[in-house]
């Protein structure tokens, strides 16, 4: 199983002719379709080439968004650089990596002249191996050890800090990955001033320091789950200050761009499972309810309920759960409603697609129902035809390469890293409820007459109050996340959000709803720049899940109202058209503005006349929080 983790086994082995298709390669869908596949470093570093060679001619890197990430370590960087640049393009970036020389931490924090001067970093990966701290062995000396930690982590926060604040960029922080000697024996973790013993009290230090800049990259778990004993390299350490086995920098890369890839919102949000040999042993259609495998006392029915125990558990922490199978229906939902042993129950599954056709459609119907985009969706087959009939017809959905052994199922999917977090609310453990109120809603417009009569009866209620410390991480949660009904995918922290909450010269709004169905939370976000005469919406977002119910114009009424009692005689708003936003490109529009620019501009400019604006009648109430 450790071959499966080194392997990234949880991608599909890449085909004969790699060299061949990447030579052909001249997009950047091309080149995200070639790394779903699972490459060692030398092939990794082919894919850099060719992202080189086209952004030289200029060529179309669709849907691939530019990110630049500052790179700094006291160890040698230069061979993880490439690896770190191929991986990004998996999770959607063209990654810019803007290294520092060797061993120059302190001197890139806090010298006058940097490295990164004259460049915008997103973000900054701040790598500093054990071997560039001031830790030194003191067994059994507890006073000194504690001042070594200390010095450490002090030094560890300055550098963090200076560097923030140099670049403005987030902070990346890998925590220390310790050394595989043991002088002590089992005795060593528990003896204060061993190495052991101080790097593990430093990596909580480390844990404390995450804030709304600084984002904690778990390295030292990544190297426990490979090995530690493989994971350092006493050789290449001595030659070259390679900090770990040059054979595992594919899985550092994997592991670094799950957290930019969280920090920008790409994380999956939906598991979509199959059922036969999926969810249980055997097929329920043919051998029935009493014939299917699942639940204790049989090593293949313990197997599949341990992938519904991880399910489960996914949607706990807010990751919406459904099904696509090829079955009938009425018999496929029977585990569901009887098998006494089935842990995933019918209201644990927000959309539940039976039927005899292909899985593909399917999986855009459920997002579709849910709406949510496919790069969103994670789909679970056992099946090897299934599975390659979705990436070959949907490349953006994630599809796990599954082993023939149903009991690593579950550790498959979780290793994948799909559904990274790097912050957990209380919003987020309702996620998958929201989403699965929507579906509801949904039925209810269907068996509705008429639109006006399906809000009336949602019963809803939206609540309108200026950003607070309350709300903070969600609304930076919300900016950092949302990219479709985003209208120029701005991004800021919390301390930004912060700065917005006290300037006088912003108007910012959090926005709830509840109806009858449950309460969806906050759904939107606005920031206004407020000008003498008019105003210009910096920022508006809203979840997907509230579109079509009026939000929009109860939003819009409020700003509105809001820009009068000031004297603003005009609104103004941005549309910044990418590839992941275009289901607004006609908010503006709809919602009576005029086109200033034209609607081929990368920026679009759109005006609303406040003089003419007439306040028109909500199908909800209306609440004010202060």
């Amino acid at each position: 199983m450790t071959c499966f983790f080194k392997n990234l086994g949880w991608l599909p082995a890449a085909p004969d002719n790699f060299s061949a298709q990447l030579a052909q390669a001249s997009t950047g869908y091309d080149l995200r379709k070639l790394v779903n596949f699972s490459l060692d470093g030398n092939q990794l570093g082919k894919v850099t080439k060719k992202l080189a060679v086209l952004k030289k001619s200029q060529q179309d890197l669709t849907p691939l968004t530019e990110f630049n990430l500052g790179f700094i370590s006291n160890t040698t960087s230069k061979l993880i650089t490439p690896s770190l640049i191929a991986t990004a393009i998996r999770f959607g970036f063209a990654c810019n990596v803007i290294e520092t020389e060797y061993n120059q931490v302190a001197q890139e924090a806090f010298s006058t002249h940097s490295a990164f001067d004259g460049h915008r970093l997103d973000a900054v990966l701040l790598a500093i191996d054990y071997h560039g701290l001031p830790l030194q062995s003191v067994p059994g000396d507890l006073n000194t050890a504690e001042k070594i930690l200390v010095e450490s982590i002090d030094y560890i926060k300055t550098v963090a800090d200076g560097v923030h604040a140099k670049t403005g960029a987030q902070v990346l922080l890998q925590n220390l990955v310790p050394p595989v000697e043991s002088y002590f024996g089992s005795f060593e973790r528990m003896l204060p001033g061993t190495l052991s013993w101080l790097i593990s009290r430093l990596n909580l230090k480390i844990e404390n320091l995450a804030s709304e800049h600084l984002t904690v990259v778990d390295v030292a778990g990544l190297a426990s789950t490979l090995g530690l004993s493989t994971w350092h390299d006493p050789t290449l350490w001595n030659i070259a200050k390679l900090p770990f086995n040059q054979d595992y920098v594919p899985n550092y890369a994997e592991h670094v761009c799950r957290i930019i890839a969280a920090r920008r919102g790409k994380s999956r949000r939906c598991l979509i499972l199959d059922l036969d040999n999926t969810l249980w042993g055997g097929v329920i259609g043919d051998d029935g309810l009493e014939g299917i495998l699942i639940g204790n006392g049989d090593p293949t029915g313990e197997a599949h309920l341990h992938v519904q125990q991880v399910a489960l558990e996914l949607r706990n922490r807010g990751v919406v759960l459904a099904v696509s199978s090829k079955n009938e229906e009425i018999i496929a939902r029977q585990p569901f409603q009887k098998h006494p042993d089935m842990l995933l129950r019918e209201e644990h599954i927000a959309v539940f697609q039976a039927n005899w056709t292909d899985k593909a459609s399917n999986i855009r119907a459920i997002a579709t129902a849910l709406s949510l985009g496919l790069d969103s969706i994670v789909f679970l087959d056992d099946n090897p035809a299934e599975r390659m009939q979705v990436r070959k017809e949907i490349p953006e959905v994630a599809v796990p390469e599954l082993p023939a052994d149903p009991a690593l199922y579950g550790r498959v999917l979780l290793a994948a890293g799909y559904f990274e977090a790097i912050g957990f609310s209380e919003e987020d453990s309702k996620r998958a409820s929201f989403y699965q109120q929507n579906v509801q809603r949904a039925q209810l417009l269907n068996q509705s007459s008429d639109m006006e009569g399906y809000l009336a009866s949602l019963q809803m209620e939206i609540t309108f109050a200026p950003f607070d410390i309350a709300g903070r991480a969600r609304i930076a949660q919300l900016i950092s996340k949302s990219n479709q009904f985003n209208l120029t995918t701005k991004r800021y922290s919390e301390l930004q959000i912060k700065l917005f909450e006290e300037n006088d010269q912003y108007f910012t709004t959090q926005i709830r709803l509840k109806d009858v169905l449950g309460d969806n939370g906050m759904i939107s976000v606005i920031i206004c720049k407020k000008e003498s005469t008019w105003w210009e919406i910096d920022t508006w977002l809203m979840s997907c899940r509230v579109l079509g119910r009026a939000v929009e114009e109860a939003v819009l009424q409020y700003i509105i109202a809001s820009a009068k009692k000031t004297g603003a005689l005009k609104l103004r708003g941005i549309y910044l058209p990418t590839d992941r936003n275009a289901i607004v490109k006609n908010h503006y529009k709809n919602l009576g503005f005029r086109n200033e620019t034209g609607i081929d501009t990368a920026e679009q400019i759109w005006e609303l006349d406040l003089t003419e604006e007439e306040r028109k009648r909500l199908p909800m109430k209306v609440t004010y929080a202060v």
